[in-house]
């Protein structure tokens, strides 16, 4: 299998990466960002690319793709729902509807959140917009799409958080971080078991599109 990953410099993105460079099964990975991830693996290519609402320049290096694990994404705290929009709407269906024109037989899976608003009308402005994210790529015509929804996540063998605070909690509680996960299995996922179970769907499928919190643990 050979994949995409966007957002691999995130905590979620990195936990992604690591599954894909130890699984056997994916031969190839490409990781697109404004930014290096400093990884060096033999089977790990990387594009930086500044504008993504625009990948004319480097299309010809998008093709030829099992997969795509679309892990970018921000906080939508002290955000406009303009200006969230943008960065969670706009740039993922600009990534998305530019692969699945150059790979239709492309999985593409998403990473959103837990209490997502499919139906776009709730109180919630991420959740709105997150659910409109999703459900526009499930129009696409990719070979399949997928939208996980963690919620709280432990990050492992080293992920980390590239905002300050939140890394600062995920430290102070990293001791209770796997009772948590044995305790609460519907609420608490981990960036390994995220890895996993992205490239088990991307591979074998999943009866649901949209995927929760037990969904993700118990792939």
């Amino acid at each position: 299998m050979r994949v995409i990953i966007f957002g691999a410099t995130g905590m979620v993105g990195q936990g992604v990466l690591r599954e894909c460079l130890v699984d056997a099964g994916v031969e190839r990975v490409l990781v697109v960002g404004r930014s290096p991830t400093g990884v060096r693996n033999a089977k790990l290519d990387e594009i930086i690319h500044d504008n993504f609402l625009d990948y004319s320049a480097i299309e010809t290096q998008l093709t030829g793709f099992d997969a795509c694990f679309f892990c970018l994404g921000v906080s939508s705290i002290g955000m406009s729902e303009e200006n969230y929009r943008h960065l969670t709407y706009d740039l993922t269906l600009a990534a998305a509807t530019t692969l699945v024109r150059l790979n239709p037989q492309m999985v593409f899976t998403y990473v959103t959140g837990a209490g997502t608003d499919s139906t776009e009308q709730g109180s919630r402005m991420w959740a709105r917009v997150k659910g409109k994210t999703e459900n526009d790529l499930l129009k696409l015509p990719f070979r399949a799409a997928y939208m996980f929804r963690p919620g709280a996540i432990q990050p492992l063998h080293g992920a980390r958080s590239k905002t300050a605070w939140v890394q600062a909690v995920y430290t102070a509680t990293r001791p209770l971080w796997s009772v948590l996960r044995r305790l609460f299995p519907q609420l608490v996922t981990s960036t390994e078991q995220i890895g996993r179970g992205m490239i088990r769907v991307a591979r074998e499928g999943y009866p649901r599109r949209v995927l929760e919190m037990a969904d993700i643990n118990s792939l």
